[in-house]
């Protein structure tokens, strides 16, 4: 059994750890760490974490004690809005894990098969904001004394792509004139398509700028780098100027088209809305 908890890996969203920054910004002042529950799905050994939520306690010398009837709640509430997420584990702040974990691991094993625990340090203790994530895997012998070791497994942070947008919108104002602000609007289709055209360019120019020193014995070659770029290049499908100018028109005709008609629907919205004001004064 302890072969299936090592083979799993967590996958953790960006909301995720807003959440729990947040949460932990929020605390009260007399509370050294912040846990919650980790929502999500696992599939064939990926533990998929896309929510999570806090849950109040207090940590004693001696004991733990947590609201278990509000984390319920919450979780109740939550399956109506998205019945797909299910408990996976909890997480906690902090860059270790502590003498009451195995007590909080103990309920979540309750709640859910192989649970996993999640630790993030919010006090950046290490220069950086670590996350570390671990499965408890008991230990003794049949019909003796039991105990428990948390034992890490890895982790690594996985984006949708709506989540990849938000967070290159971050990432813009930590540079520039939206520095000052923190603040930055929302680009159109179109100039994200621009944007991503000059990012993809400016990436070609870097591969080819490799490969041309490679060539000339400036920098040593990288068998696995060798390999990604040729799986690359057999990935572009093999077509004339005339057909990538086609089907690239094709597209932005789209484009445009869902522009026009989401512009149209926002207009007649903003009308029907202004129309029913007057008509109730």
């Amino acid at each position: 059994m302890a072969l299936n908890y090592l083979n799993l890996t967590v996958k953790l969203h960006p909301v995720v750890l807003f959440q729990i920054v947040d949460a932990y910004e929020r605390r009260n002042a007399d509370s050294q760490r912040v846990i919650g529950t980790l929502l999500g799905s696992v599939d064939k050994g990926v533990v998929d974490v896309t929510n999570c939520f806090c849950v109040p306690h207090k940590e004693h010398t001696d004991q733990v004690e947590a609201e278990l009837t509000y984390a319920n709640d919450v979780y109740e509430l939550n399956k109506r809005v998205n019945s797909s997420e299910n408990i996976v584990g909890w997480w906690a702040t902090g860059n270790e894990v502590t003498n009451h974990s195995s007590v909080i691991h103990e309920y979540y094993s309750r709640e859910c098969n192989n649970p996993v625990h999640v630790t993030v340090d919010t006090g950046l203790q290490s220069g950086k904001m670590g996350i570390k994530a671990y499965v408890c895997v008991l230990l003794g012998v049949p019909n003796g004394k039991q105990g428990c070791m948390f034992t890490p497994i890895p982790v690594e942070i996985s984006c949708y792509d709506p989540e990849v947008y938000g967070l290159q919108l971050c990432a813009k104002t930590m540079s520039g004139a939206a520095a000052r602000s923190r603040t930055v609007q929302p680009m159109m289709d179109l100039a994200q398509v621009c944007e991503a055209g000059q990012k993809m360019g400016s990436l070609l120019d870097q591969v080819l700028a490799y490969v041309e020193d490679v060539l000339a014995n400036r920098v040593k070659p990288d068998n696995a780098v060798g390999r990604s770029l040729l799986d690359l290049v057999n990935s572009v499908p093999h077509m004339t100027n005339e057909q990538f100018s086609e089907m690239f028109n094709s597209n932005i005709k789209d484009l445009l088209m869902v522009i026009s008609l989401s512009q149209l629907i926002k207009t007649q919205l903003q009308l029907n809305e202004k129309l029913t004001l007057v008509a109730s004064i």
